[in-house]
């Protein structure tokens, strides 16, 4: 899950090294805790959190056919 957001978020920021994904697991839920360079914030949100919506979804899905759930949480 975590490569995966990894994967995601790569492209849309300008400074990809400064991602750090911390992943909690509390029973069949994993929490992924995104944090970016402050100016990529914007980025990674999108306008009105439409591309924060889409990364959410996209983790939601995978997480279903695992039969987990994840929460992404933008920091």
């Amino acid at each position: 899950m975590k490569e995966l957001l990894t994967t995601i978020v790569t492209p849309l920021v300008s400074k990809p090294q400064d991602i750090v994904i911390s992943e909690t697991v509390e029973g069949d839920t994993v929490t992924l805790t995104l944090h970016v360079a402050e100016e990529d914030m914007g980025r990674v949100i999108g306008k009105q959190g439409r591309i924060a919506k889409a990364i959410r979804t996209l983790m939601k899905s995978v997480a279903v056919r695992n039969d987990t759930k994840v929460v992404v949480e933008i920091v």
